[in-house]
């Protein structure tokens, strides 16, 4: 089947999605110079339908990694299996490996569906807008199972890295992790990874949850002559992602931290049950 590709432009950008591939932007770029604001995405991703190689997808009907091999949705067992291979564990919810559908479609707009099964029954919209350069994304989930479920959202931008690359957000701790990402205690941020003054990125390797963050961050881009600014709403929590040596990062806006479920008090999470929804929104506006 050909892949269906939207393209939304508001004079200063260009935004390009691929709903088949998890509702993902394939890529979003200053239109005068051809810079990109997220990541370019491999050559490949669309053959493959890797939403993890394209530059943004969504994160339904959770966020990250859970644990345990599933989570209990208040009376009955969610069993999961791991869905991105060689990981151990479930990460990122279901939506980002399934097609979905075109609702709406103007110059500026996009509306996408998706109606899932996977690994209960929900209904997922995705609201892409352009305007003046500011991307809004809305993200919202519908529950329609009859067994009650925790559901949490997020985003998963990549985002260029250079050498000059600079990170502000507010937050108060970061949790830190196992071996198989999975969180283990609330800490102290380290000099490295403090963000509440904009800070270079660490040369070693980051991929945590940042807690009560303020929903506001800048990315400074010198290197590319522009920086971005994000607001989030619904989202007391980001995640941090900095592979060493590689030319891109992660900012993702999150609803709840890695193995919510197994939480005590399911921190940022909500019990949904049949027909009762849950939203945030993010938006990236771009100042030169």
């Amino acid at each position: 089947m050909p892949q269906v590709l939207l393209t939304l432009e508001d004079g200063l950008t260009r935004l390009i999605l691929a709903p088949q591939v998890g509702g993902s932007i394939l890529d979003w770029s200053i239109i005068a110079s051809g810079l990109p604001l997220l990541r370019p995405s491999a050559s490949d991703a669309l053959s493959t339908h890797s939403a993890n190689a394209l530059a943004c997808y969504p994160l339904v009907p959770w966020s990250n990694r859970i644990g345990s091999g599933g989570f209990d949705g208040a009376g009955h067992w969610f069993a999961l299996e791991p869905n991105n291979p060689p990981g151990p564990l479930p990460i990122h919810g279901s939506a980002w490996q399934q097609s979905w559908s075109v609702i709406e479609h103007s110059p500026r707009h996009a509306c996408l569906q998706l109606d899932s099964s996977s690994p209960f029954a929900y209904r997922a919209q995705l609201r892409y807008t352009l305007s003046d350069g500011q991307l809004c994304i809305e993200l919202s989930v519908t529950h329609q199972d009859e067994r009650a479920a925790w559901h949490g959202l997020g985003l998963h931008p990549y985002l260029p890295r250079t050498a000059n690359t600079r990170l502000q957000a507010k937050t108060a701790q970061v949790w830190l992790c196992d071996t198989q990402g999975l969180p283990t205690e609330l800490a102290a941020l380290p000099a490295q990874w403090d963000f509440n003054q904009s800070n270079r990125l660490p040369q070693t390797r980051l991929d945590n949850c940042f807690t009560e963050w303020d929903g506001s961050a800048l990315i400074s881009q010198p290197d590319l002559g522009y920086s971005l600014e994000c607001q989030a709403t619904d989202s007391r929590y980001c995640l941090v992602y900095c592979p060493p040596g590689e030319d891109f990062f992660c900012f993702e806006p999150v609803s709840h931290p890695v193995n919510a479920h197994h939480l005590p008090g399911h921190p940022g999470l909500t019990l949904l049950h049949k027909g009762q929804s849950t939203r945030m929104s993010v938006s990236f506006k771009l100042n030169l």
